[in-house]
């Protein structure tokens, strides 16, 4: 017999969802022959899993966690680390920690508070809590899985014991955290009921919807003539599948390599491209391998170790590693081995279902750049700009991201901020509000270079102002006079009713580059917390730290 789960549906929490599907798997496990009969006098074993996610990676992982943990007896309970502090920790005797990282080591808006105190804290508080971490993170960048370090470097120093090591998982390295599961849940803490491997666990229970092929129904540029920026729209069918999204999740897609960057691969290792390789999908041509099963972007610290090159100049794509050494003519079969998978880009859905039925919309910047006076291009943003039409499905899942959301209260007042390619989520806002008739105030800061080539979405912006559904529209244009203007200099004009709307309970987002942007944009709003708040510096960062832990200060930042 199967274990009854609380539907999504359910008037729960989450964390409760988790905790009483634990609890009722329990209950059946103990049952004579599943009966479903408990024994009253097995306890469940109680265990916190807390996540730091900032695009919902860590959150969904947790989620599995919790499920699996419920089938191996324990009593879970979820807790994001927006919710957790020293003192709640202090009374737990076993966590698991999902921790992400974005960008340049920077850690989940949800977990800096927690992270802050762990750094100020001393003393043993932790004595008696048991921990097993599992760090996520993106090896292109140089602070690999730093969150994760810095999480459990902290718990370990205030007194808590690590059980087992520390796993830091990259990009599409399930099978990583997988193991990770199984042995933490075996060492964590005595569980009620024998264990269930938590590989065979997802190939029975995993219910989230499977990545659908999706016909490409529209690719087109929105920046206009005399731009410096390719920006395109992209529209998917979604008809016939089983994905569904809100306004706030992200498009997984999975990209195919540019056959011309196969190609001179192959000719610098001097291969047809005919060889036979085998790979986990079977033995396939080394042109189709390097098609469409391995990355071809940043070379592997395996692949620069096998054509000698130094960790510290990584060039950025796999080709510049194999000219930097042209007298390297390694195997096909020991070429492959050291190349990553594939792995889907995520971005930031711009369209709301509820304006656009059974299609889902993109909004992508297309990436060109020069290698050591080479041209180089961005995988997915250019598969997207100049294959997919002629592709004509390409394999896309939907990335919940319930760290981004709109108020559930329409009468709430949004702010969002995204200049650039940042607009995407709030098109998808706006329509959302649209949709809903929501009668909460909306205000939108824009800008890019330049207002004439440069105003993505202009035509619908401009006509969501004049129906009133923004209520306030402020526009940054940084090359259209001789003082550069970004949205931090907008902010800062429109200080005290900027500072009106977060004191009347208005929720605010900001959307796009998290290296200055977001950076720049904090300070601003720190600014404003000082000179129309009132606040002091340090009272000025604890009250955005206190919108972040309450969900009104949300970002989506890469």
């Amino acid at each position: 017999m199967s274990v009854p789960l609380i539907p999504e549906t359910a008037p729960f929490s989450a964390e409760q969802r988790a905790w009483l599907n634990g609890f009722f798997a329990g209950m059946f496990s103990r049952g004579p022959n599943g009966s479903g009969v408990p024994r009253i006098e097995t306890a469940l074993t109680p265990l916190t899993i807390l996540f730091a996610s900032q695009t919902g990676t860590a959150e969904r992982l947790a989620k599995k966690a919790a499920k699996l943990a419920g089938k191996r007896g324990f009593a879970p309970t979820l807790l994001d680390a927006s919710q957790a502090s020293i003192e709640k920790l202090s009374q737990e005797n076993a966590v698991l920690v999902l921790a992400s990282t974005y960008g340049e080591g920077e850690p989940p808006d949800n977990a800096k508070s927690l992270l802050t105190a762990l750094r100020a804290a001393s003393g043993t508080p932790f004595s008696k809590l048991r921990f097993s971490l599992c760090a996520l993170g993106d090896s292109k960048y140089a602070k690999f899985c730093q969150a994760g370090k810095d999480f459990d470097h902290h718990l370990e120093k205030l007194g808590a014991q690590r059980v087992g090591e520390r796993v830091e998982c990259d990009v599409g390295q399930d099978d990583k955290y997988t193991k990770w599961l199984d042995t933490a849940l075996n060492n964590i803490a005595p569980a009620a009921t024998p264990s269930t491997p938590a590989a065979e666990s997802e190939e029975e229970d995993d219910d989230e919807p499977k990545p659908f092929l999706a016909p490409v129904l529209d690719v087109h540029r929105i920046t206009g003539d005399g731009s410096a920026k390719e920006v395109n729209h992209v529209v998917f069918s979604l008809k016939d599948s089983d994905l569904t999204y809100a306004a706030g999740d992200a498009l997984s897609v999975l990209p195919s390599n540019d056959p011309a960057s196969v190609t001179e691969i192959l000719a610098t290792l001097g291969c047809d491209g005919e060889e036979a390789v085998s790979t986990a999908s079977g033995e396939v041509s080394l042109r189709h391998a390097l098609t469409t099963i391995y990355d071809l972007a940043k070379p592997t610290a395996e692949l620069l170790a096998l054509l000698q090159l130094p960790t510290d100049t990584t060039p950025f794509h796999v080709i510049d590693a194999l000219l930097a050494t042209p007298t390297a003519k390694p195997k096909a079969a020991t070429f492959i081995a050291t190349l990553k998978k594939l792995q889907p880009r995520l971005y930031s859905i711009s369209s709301s279902p509820a304006a656009h039925p059974d299609e889902v919309h993109l909004t992508v910047g297309a990436v060109r750049y020069e290698t050591a006076g080479r041209p180089r291009a961005g995988l997915c943003s250019i598969f997207l700009a100049e294959r997919a039409l002629a592709a004509g499905k390409v394999q896309v899942g939907v990335h919940a991201n319930n760290a981004f959301r709109l108020p559930e209260n329409t009468d709430i007042p949004v702010i969002m901020i995204g200049p650039g390619t940042g607009i995407a989520p709030f098109r998808a806002f706006l329509e959302a509000r649209a949709a809903t008739n929501a009668k909460g105030k909306n205000w939108l800061f824009f800008g890019d270079q330049h207002e004439k080539s440069d105003f993505l979405y202009r035509d619908e912006i401009l006509a969501w102002q004049s129906s009133g559904l923004l209520t306030r529209l402020d526009l940054a244009w940084s090359r259209d006079q001789s003082e550069k203007v970004y949205v931090q200099h907008k902010l800062l004009a429109a200080a005290a009713e900027l500072w009106s709307w977060l004191e009347s309970g208005a929720h605010l987002y900001i959307c796009g580059d998290a290296s200055r942007m977001a950076k720049d944009v904090h300070n601003a709003l720190l600014q404003i917390a000082q000179t129309s708040g009132g606040l002091s510096p340090e009272a000025a960062s604890k009250y955005f730290e206190t919108l972040q832990t309450a969900k009104r200060y949300l970002r989506d930042v890469y």
